[in-house]
């Protein structure tokens, strides 16, 4: 007979519906109609009352706990009555408990790496080859020196203490305990991840999370993957998972992680997996989360003191992992006993009483010599234990007569390998027999899950109190309570950020955009010294090692909290990735979009010579210099939603981008000409020659984007010293020389040799170009239509008479350079003589005539101008390539709208075609600029030859609006980033999620390179906040329409300094637009 406890466990896990999208958005459809059962709450147990309420720097007085008769209100509630009108959301309050130090909100997140095996700093070989050195066959089986990775993890934020997800289908070789892809040398356009998993939810403190990974119940196709991959050719589609048959009749898991954290005490991690079988028939799976020490042992010549994790139980029989670190005090890992399996119809899978126990294992988070070398491990019990206990295949043999490695790979592994340092196989356990270590897992199996929407749910809680004395986890109704509590805040969150009829879908896409930001924090470490020099307690690297890459950054320590681009495919931090990645960021924490920011000028990041490091391949690599742009627009974010100005900020950067400008200047205008060379400026494939290495054809490239990046730069420190001189007279006299400099940098479009001059504009094709300085006289433009001729565009400021004339020493400047160097100011810019609207000037290197001509092509669907925003090559290029022959060579440069067909920069990105969603922003911050100075009377046909004329707000909307349309649901329910993907835009489990591509095709928005990067393609979240209200569905007619009014408020409640003159002709502004983002765009706010 049934327990009355083991009834009540069994009612409350599985009371709730199945929630699909993290959101409160209502669907339209069930989608597993016998899960939506709702079987009524029990009582709340007594002694289980909500802790007080937090305390901020405005104090909240009172017992909050107030009981309403039979039920407790929610937290919400109760902090709302505390608060009242200062009452924000419950999110916000946490974040200001953040900040003020008053709670540490941010101790526990998604800090794990999606990948760290075959990384730079994992890579001690003496040729550099990180692909090969740390293969994925060796993750399992050999410990990481640098960080950690897992699918779905989090750790803290000194990455001391790991938790993760492991699966078993009883199909595979290994565990499921990491993300596979193919490695820079395996794939057809470089490395990729070759998994399906999304990050569907997240608060900026972590409250809430959640994640989605879909499990096949067949054996994973490690070696299909790696050999059709290997074997195709550049110029064919990447082999993914979903080409394979591993999908087919829908045999997989769909496995759900959710983590929330108490309503006041950061510490305590509610973690809720929730497998539902997707395939037709009942299925077993084996659920192992994770828990264990990063390796922090085998490095030091003295072994410094050991954490533990070890086995115990409470008096009411529960099983947990107590958990001991010198630096962390104590913790506790609850692991919930679960009930069996429930079916689709609501009833559970055999004996009711059979509630499935974990079985808690435990190993050392050692390298296991012996199977990876032949050699002796360190301890009895090694990092790749887990396998071997569980999977029969896994375990070593006397003779190995295979090549390949256990997961289907080509590396093959030694014939001896044993569980133990010296004892022969067999004699003791693969795992620890007294249940301690510093790796442990909770082994859930759930047997014949059935088909269809069959259910298991694992319960755990992380918590530094006695599992004891904490009565949530005798009442899992209670803990459900708790993470649906969570989810609800989340969900005011991200209501507070909307404003207007955004439709549901873009409502979701903007959430997971900003969810995967969130998601795609990492903890990076990296001592430059120790990695060159190696560790004491390791065999020495060998001698070249050192001066393979990144030798000159010697001063480098870096233990941080990062924003990744994609934590598989680029799991390390890329600088001008860093800079966009901040802008969606400051919209839900500021606090932390500045610190990034702020991070990579301080002196362990930057060199003392002011270089910015661009990234772990190449640290000396150039990215473009947009550090001080996204500064400024993060510090006007903030003041906008907040009304605050963090003054100490914006100078502290300022400042050090001071020497940053300072090494552009010295380093990257090696002529003095202020013509900037750069090298490939993050474009990687653009030009027809590699523009980081020595020209073939000799002579010096004169780069127009390089050139204009550096005024950009120069407009931006400008900006930045005007706002600065508010408080501080200095930096008026630092603006006037950023003006100056500007204007030099503009007169060198037309760069001087000698006696001659040549110019990086073409008059016949109205585009800028760059130009092959040979000597003297002797220089050739390369006439290629590309991103390069549209940067220009960038640097434009538009200054208000308001400001210049509140610092008259700046304006006498300025006026004194206008008359008295014409020469200078009066070409190769926009006429800074002239008045814009409401007497403006503007500071700009393409006049109005050149503006419009390089609109013509910009805007004309046949060139630049895709369905889906601004293509990186014209489409020109498809018919007329263009190329030139060098030393017997032929190099040429075509349209290629998807993947690239070389291999330069390793071939996994492509800038002749795709659109990229980094470059599409600042030129949407372009055109919002251009529109203040010239208003309404800038009209340009758009697209070209279609007889419909904006303004230029108008023209950016419309980009914004077909940016947007790469992710939303067309009329028929597909959306272009799955590329025509039936199973991803019309299965009920993928079409209502979102995967957040490096770029997308040219053509057709079909997403492409890494699949995670919502590092910058996040960006879509913020056009959405902004311009969503007026997005039409893809593929319908446009409808005239702009949000322009308020795209110029300096602050959220006030009128726009400028006037009330910014409507347009088809604008539909409403009082409902104060207090919202939909206005925050130009750069000038």
């Amino acid at each position: 007979m049934l327990s009355d406890s083991v009834k009540t466990l069994q009612q409350k896990l599985f009371r709730g519906a199945e929630d699909t999208n993290g959101s409160d958005i209502q669907q339209t459809d069930s989608r597993d109609p016998g899960l939506t059962i709702q079987i009524p709450k029990a009582e709340l147990v007594a002694p289980l009352v909500p802790k007080p309420p937090p305390k901020t720097s405005k104090a909240v007085s009172g017992d909050l706990k107030t009981q309403e008769y039979g039920s407790i209100k929610s937290y919400k509630q109760r902090l709302s009555e505390a608060l009242g009108v200062d009452y924000h959301g419950v999110e916000k309050y946490r974040l200001l408990q953040d900040e003020n130090r008053e709670r540490h909100w941010k101790r526990w997140g998604p800090y794990l790496s999606d990948r760290q095996w075959a990384t730079v700093r994992e890579d001690y070989s003496d040729n550099g080859d990180a692909w090969s050195h740390f293969p994925h066959e060796h993750s399992r089986s050999r410990a990481y020196r640098w960080g950690e990775d897992g699918i779905g993890g989090i750790s803290d934020s000194h990455q001391r203490l790991c938790f993760s997800l492991s699966l078993w289908n009883e199909q595979d070789s290994i565990l499921k305990e990491r993300l596979f892809g193919v490695t820079g040398h395996q794939g057809n356009h470089g490395e990729d991840v070759k998994e399906i998993y999304y990050y569907l939810d997240s608060t900026p403190t972590h409250s809430y999370m959640k994640f989605l990974y879909k499990y096949p119940q067949r054996s994973y196709p490690y070696e299909e993957l790696v050999n059709e991959n290997v074997n195709r050719d550049r110029n064919v589609e990447e082999y993914e998972l979903l080409d394979t048959n591993i999908f087919d009749d829908d045999r997989y898991w769909d496995v759900f992680m959710e983590y929330a954290k108490d309503e006041d005490d950061p510490d305590n991690v509610y973690i809720r997996i929730t497998s539902y079988n997707r395939g037709p028939d009942p299925a077993t799976l084996h659920i192992i989360p994770q828990l264990w020490f990063r390796n922090t042992w085998s490095w030091p010549a003295h072994k410094p003191p050991m954490p533990s994790l070890s086995a115990a139980t409470t008096n009411g029989d529960i099983s947990y992992i107590k958990v001991k670190h010198p630096e962390m005090g104590g913790n506790f890992l609850c692991c919930l006993s679960s009930p069996p399996p429930m079916g689709p119809d609501g009833e559970f899978v055999g004996d009711e009483d059979a509630v499935v126990k974990p079985d808690l294992l435990f190993t050392e988070n050692n390298t296991n010599f012996r199977r990876l070398y032949g050699g002796t491990n360190q301890s009895v019990h090694v990092k790749d234990a887990f396998h071997d206990h569980i999977i029969p295949s896994h375990r070593p043999q006397r003779e190995r007569s295979d090549s390949q490695g256990t997961d289907g790979s080509s590396t093959p592994l030694p014939a001896v390998s044993t569980p133990t340092r010296d004892a022969p196989l067999g004699e003791l356990s693969f795992v620890s027999p007294e249940k301690c270590g510093t790796k442990s897992a909770a082994h859930y199996i759930f047997r014949d899950v059935p088909g269809r929407g069959g259910c298991a749910v694992v319960r755990l809680k992380l918590t530094p109190l006695s599992p004891n004395r904490d009565r949530s986890l005798e009442d899992e109704g209670a803990f459900d309570d708790v993470v649906e509590e969570r989810r609800q805040e989340a969900n005011e969150f991200y209501n507070s950020l909307l404003f207007g009829p955004i439709s549901d879908d873009l409502k979701q896409v903007m959430r997971q955009a900003l969810g995967g930001m969130l998601w795609t924090k990492q903890f990076y470490y990296f001592v430059q010294k120790e990695w060159i020099e190696g560790d004491p307690a390791q065999p020495p690297p060998p001698p070249g090692r050192q001066h393979i890459r990144n030798k000159h950054w010697r001063h480098m320590h870096i233990e941080d909290i990062l924003s990744m681009p994609d934590k598989w495919e680029y799991p390390f931090f890329a600088a001008w990735d860093t800079a966009f990645h901040c802008i969606p960021l400051a919209v839900v924490d500021p606090v932390f979009a500045k610190k990034q920011l702020d991070i990579l000028t301080r002196e362990w990041y930057m060199k003392p010579d002011g270089q910015i490091p661009a990234y772990e391949w190449n640290f000396s690599d150039v990215n473009p210099p947009v550090h001080a742009w996204a500064t400024f627009r993060v510090f006007k974010i903030e003041r906008k939603l907040t009304g605050r100005e963090d003054i100490p900020f914006l100078e502290r950067v300022f400042q050090k981008l001071l020497l940053n400008f300072t090494w552009w200047v010295n380093r990257k205008d090696s002529g003095g000409n202020n013509v900037f060379e750069g090298g490939f400026l993050g474009l990687d494939n653009i030009g027809i020659f590699n523009r980081s290495e020595p020209l073939p054809t000799g002579g010096n490239l004169r780069q127009a984007d390089g050139t204009a990046w550096m005024a950009f730069y120069c407009l931006n420190m400008l900006n930045i010293a005007l706002e600065l001189a508010k408080h501080n007279a200095v930096y008026e006299d630092i603006a006037s020389k950023f003006f100056e400099h500007f204007i030099f940098i503009a007169d060198a479009m037309t760069y001087r040799s000698g006696e001659h001059e040549s110019s990086l504009w073409n008059e016949e094709d109205g585009m800028y170009y760059d130009a092959i300085e040979f000597g003297p006289g002797n220089s050739v433009q390369l006439p290629v239509r590309s991103l390069v001729s549209l940067i220009p565009l960038y640097a434009t400021l538009v200054l208000e008479p308001a400001v210049i004339n509140r610092f008259p020493g700046f304006k006498k400047r300025m006026e004194w350079f206008i008359d008295n160097r014409p020469e200078i100011s009066g070409r190769n810019m926009a006429n800074m003589r002239a008045g814009g609207r409401g007497e403006r000037r503007l500071l700009a290197l393409a006049s109005k005539e050149r503006l419009v001509r390089i609109l013509e092509k910009m805007l004309d669907e046949d060139e630049f101008f895709s369905e889906y925003g601004i293509r990186s090559l014209s489409k020109l290029h498809k018919e007329k390539p263009w190329g030139m022959q060098v030393n017997g060579d032929w190099h040429e440069v075509g349209y290629w709208p998807g993947e690239s067909h070389s291999g330069m920069f390793g071939g996994n990105s492509n800038w002749r075609g795709p659109i990229w969603l980094a470059v599409n922003f600042l030129l949407i911050e372009s055109l919002q600029r251009f529109y203040q100075y010239y208003g309404d009377e800038l009209q340009v046909e758009c697209p070209t030859g279609s007889g419909d004329y904006m303004n230029l707000v108008e023209v950016a909307e419309e980009i914004q609006h077909r940016i947007i349309h790469i992710f939303g649901r067309d009329v028929e329910g597909k959306r272009a980033t799955n590329g025509g993907n039936v199973k991803l835009d019309q299965d009920p489990h993928f079409r209502d999620y979102v995967s957040f591509y490096e770029f997308f095709h040219g053509d057709t928005g079909r997403g492409l390179g890494a699949s995670h990067q919502t590092g910058w393609t996040g960006l879509v979240a913020y056009h959405i906040l902004q311009s969503g209200v007026s997005c039409r569905l893809p593929k319908t007619p446009r409808t005239p329409r702009s949000l322009v009014n308020h795209y110029f408020d300096e602050t959220i409640d006030s009128q726009s300094e400028h006037g009330g003159d910014a409507q347009s002709l088809y604008s539909a502004i409403s009082a409902l637009e104060l207090y919202t983002l939909g206005d925050i765009s130009p750069d000038a706010l």
